[in-house]
């Protein structure tokens, strides 16, 4: 048995998947992981190369030359250094959402961060949100959790979050990179966006922050008691 815990949170854009995470790792004193937040620093390496982001072998070139790190602050919130550059704020903008969704289909850059997800769960017990953690990068998690909502409602809270960080956007401009973003991470060659055969999916379209957080505790405190590690 191994020594940590791994629970995997997957979902389309939108449905609360980081929010969630970020709460439940504190909550019960694991690390967060954003894999989606390394996904658009490679968007955003990309997009500032200049080069065709759908292109995998131009995007495969450009790989090596990345130096991409986590690191945490004493709130225990993660940010994405890009050699060497903090781009937490960078990498939020619709704009580079898109270079994410983009980057993300392709198998060489799938590839390029799989071991780097694989080594934090092997060495933390970790709460990762993504769109292939349970299907893919930890298929062996001691829970999968498939977290969604219709589109308006993840379009709508997606809005919300964006202008509390002060970036400026219009509801229409969301609800397009949504539906662009569900298109592209379903319909994809490599790692498409689906629920685990085992994932317990989660509808939170008419639950609000706390009863969505609430169902979500729930299941992991199930999970730790009936599956104590060593």
């Amino acid at each position: 048995m191994d020594a940590f815990y791994s629970i995997a949170i997957d979902g389309p854009g939108g449905a609360g998947k980081s929010s969630m995470a970020k709460k439940l790792a504190a909550n019960f004193g694991f690390i967060y992981v954003d894999t989606g937040a390394i996904y658009r620093t490679v968007g955003l390496a990309a997009y500032r190369a200049g080069i065709d982001r759908k292109n995998e072998s131009a995007v495969a070139k450009l790989l090596p030359s990345l130096d991409i790190s986590m690191r945490y602050n004493d709130a225990g919130e993660q940010r994405m250094f890009l050699n060497g550059e903090d781009v937490s704020g960078e990498i939020r903008t619709p704009e580079i959402s898109i270079c994410a969704s983009d980057v993300s289909a392709l198998p060489a850059v799938r590839a390029f961060l799989l071991e780097m997800q694989r080594k934090l769960a092997r060495e933390h017990n970790v709460i990762m949100d993504g769109r292939d953690i349970g299907t893919v990068v930890l298929p062996d998690a001691d829970l999968k959790i498939f977290l969604t909502a219709s589109a308006e409602t993840r379009a709508k809270r997606r809005l919300l979050e964006l202008e509390q960080k002060g970036i400026n956007t219009s509801f229409a401009e969301v609800m397009k990179d949504i539906s662009y973003r569900d298109e592209q991470d379903s319909s994809r060659a490599a790692a498409p966006l689906k629920a685990a055969e085992d994932a317990v999916v989660v509808d939170t379209t008419s639950l609000n922050f706390d009863e969505s957080f609430a169902l979500l505790c729930e299941l992991v405190i199930n999970t730790l008691a009936m599956d104590r590690k060593d």
